[in-house]
């Protein structure tokens, strides 16, 4: 008899089919609904991932060949009248933006403090833009991996329901049930680890070039 068991178990376990795609099929609504919302959360992680790789890259190339025309220009009216109407680099818009409130600003007392004032919310604005999308990368590194515990947390529970049911405590019943539980823990792994590490790069990388846009103010300022 038992070897009858064993012989089953075995016919069972080598029977089973671990597959990605077939452990999804074989979950439940809730593991699947989890699974779904991981997998979403992953893929819109990596386009704003990468999104923001190229973004670091052409705003950093573009703000020092800017730099480099700006202070080697006769004068700042001059050079923003040689400026085209549509900007891309924030540190160019934000210098268009600041030169138009000067030329439009018929009083010339306290210009400095204004344009203090004026240059901040100008930085503030860019860098929103910039940041848009870190929150996502934040919120999907803190969550998934709890959001995939809960899933593993209900197929174990779903599991046991059915050992209870079945009275068979064979590894070949449980273990596919477990697997099914386990994937989704590596999914929110899977798409939360590179939000983490992407989110903590950008956000270097946003305070450098925040950085930068302080610099080229006082620098602006100064020459005004």
């Amino acid at each position: 008899m038992e070897a009858d068991i064993s012989t089953q178990a075995v016919g069972l376990a080598s029977s089973a089919d671990f597959t990605l795609i077939n452990l999804f099929l074989r979950a439940d609504i809730i593991v699947k609904s989890v699974i779904v919302i991981l997998i979403a959360c992953s893929i819109y992680s990596w386009a704003i991932i990468i999104y923001k790789l190229k973004l670091f890259k052409r705003i950093n190339i573009s703000s020092e060949e800017f730099e480099e025309k700006f202070w080697r220009s006769k004068s700042a009216e001059t050079f923003y009248n040689s400026l085209p109407s549509n900007l891309e680099d924030p540190m160019a818009a934000l210098f268009k933006e600041s030169m138009q409130s000067i030329l439009k600003s018929k009083s010339k007392s306290n210009l400095m403090e204004r344009m203090g004032g004026m240059l901040e919310v100008g930085i503030e604005k860019q860098m929103s833009k910039i940041e848009k999308g870190f929150t996502f990368l934040a919120t999907v590194g803190s969550t998934a991996p709890f959001i995939g515990l809960f899933g593993t947390v209900w197929g174990i529970m779903n599991s046991f329901q059915s050992i209870a049911i079945s009275r068979n405590t064979s590894l070949a019943i449980v273990a596919p049930g477990i697997a099914e539980a386990l994937f989704a823990t590596a999914l929110g792994l899977l798409a939360a680890i590179p939000a983490v590490v992407a989110y903590n790069k950008f956000n270097t990388e946003s305070k450098k070039y925040s950085q930068k846009l302080e610099s080229f103010s006082k620098r602006f300022i100064s020459i005004i």
